[in-house]
């Protein structure tokens, strides 16, 4: 069975510009559990918007160390890297573009054959 039939439990979009990521969780046959994590870019082409998405698969037993991987990651580029910015600046912007909800179009939605909408 290839996984785009596997039974989607939970789905998060999170909006980033251009891109946009989707955390979805979903279930195999034997009643276990797994992540999808998918990052889908918007590009122009000729007759209107193309979607460029990657996926990534994240199983139970590597969670803790996805998790902890991660956050040294970005604890690293926050302080040593870049320990000047003020990164709540970027939740700031999140939330004022939130205030204006556009519908989205069919497209984008069967793009990921998902009825995610905004909330």
């Amino acid at each position: 069975m290839e996984e785009r039939d596997r039974e989607e439990l939970f789905s998060k979009r999170i909006r980033a510009g251009k891109r946009t990521y989707f955390f979805d969780v979903k279930s195999t046959r034997s009643n276990d559990y797994y992540i999808t994590l998918t990052e889908s870019r918007r590009y122009q082409k000729d007759d209107g918007f193309g979607y460029e998405k990657h996926k990534m698969f994240l199983y139970k037993e590597d969670f803790g160390k996805f998790m902890e991987g991660l956050q040294e990651a970005v604890d690293y580029v926050k302080t040593e890297l870049l320990p000047d910015v003020d990164f709540t600046q970027f939740d700031r912007e999140d939330e004022e573009r939130m205030e204006y909800k556009p519908t989205e179009t069919k497209e984008e939605d069967s793009s990921f054959g998902s009825d995610l909408k905004w909330e």
